[in-house]
């Protein structure tokens, strides 16, 4: 099942969706097809669809049990720990992708991306810290951290690297379980007190800058353990990886860990364990902040 929105439609577009699929109301399109249908409808949308804006959204073997996919609109599709929300931009998010979208040329547009970031104080630390944190669910106020990850990276180079299990309050479901192949057995019989680990991964932290696939997720709940274990809060500059790849990567279904780097051929051994996400995390920042914005 799919469904299909649009304004200013073209009317050879139209033809062409009314093959397959029944317009219920001005400009809503939907039916039944197969994948290799459905690919075919979107890359017309988007070779026809100059001016109007396109959004399709799509039945899938997901968590979701759904996606989507938006053309020239100004609202994103986000990851936000696998579950794939979106996002509704700020006016200045709005203002930027206006001037991005109207014409200028490669040339204007490397400018106009170099003086935002200079105007935003934007730099690019070659030392840092990247880190991934592993949770038994989406609710800091609920759920716990089980697993803490770090890479310690000196003028772009690993040089040390982090891995810990936490032996949480409460026994992890079965879909974490599934998701991060780390069991309630596992936890129990190496994870340590989260007071324990805290001290350990704020040692390596230091004063570094962190990076991190969606750091707001991972600083809400590190910043709950430090509370909870009667810690300073951190206050590390962070540099997410997530919004550095919707602001440079835009040939792309959706901005999770694994589809970025599928699409930077970054190989993967594991996803959903803290030490696996940070080495995609690093290779995927130090490809990032050498994107020509225009090239993708």
């Amino acid at each position: 099942m799919i469904v299909i929105t649009m304004t200013d439609c073209p009317i050879g577009l139209r033809g062409d969706l009314t093959k397959w699929l029944l317009e219920v109301s001005p400009g809503v399109f939907v039916g039944q097809v197969s994948a290799r249908v459905r690919d075919h409808i979107w890359k017309r949308i988007k070779e026809t669809t100059k001016e109007g804006r396109a959004t399709m959204v799509f039945s899938t073997n997901n968590e979701q049990r759904l996606d989507f996919r938006i053309h020239n609109s100004t609202w994103e599709p986000i990851d936000f720990d696998g579950i794939k929300l979106m996002l509704r931009p700020s006016p200045s998010r709005i203002k930027q992708l206006g001037e991005l979208r109207m014409g200028f040329s490669k040339a204007s547009k490397r400018q106009i991306a170099k003086r935002a970031a200079k105007k935003r104080g934007i730099t690019f630390p070659d030392t840092y810290v990247v880190i991934d944190v592993e949770t038994s669910g989406l609710n800091p106020e609920e759920h716990e951290i089980i697993e803490l990850g770090a890479i310690l990276v000196e003028a772009h180079c690993i040089k040390e690297r982090f891995s810990l299990l936490v032996r949480p309050q409460a026994a992890i479901t079965s879909q974490i379980e599934v998701i991060t192949g780390i069991t309630n057995a596992i936890l129990e019989k190496e994870g340590v007190e989260i007071s324990l680990a805290m001290q350990r991964f704020i040692a390596l932290l230091r004063d570094l800058p962190v990076v991190s696939h969606n750091v707001d997720f991972d600083y809400s709940f590190l910043r709950k353990a430090c509370a909870v274990c009667d810690m300073p809060l951190l206050s590390n500059r962070s540099i997410d990886t997530l919004t550095l790849s919707r602001r440079k990567v835009k040939k792309v279904d959706n901005y999770k860990l694994s589809t970025l780097a599928a699409h930077f051929a970054i190989a993967t051994t594991q996803i959903h364990r803290s030490l696996a996400d940070c080495e995609i995390t690093y290779y995927l920042y130090e490809k990032l902040i050498n994107l020509d914005i225009s090239s993708q």
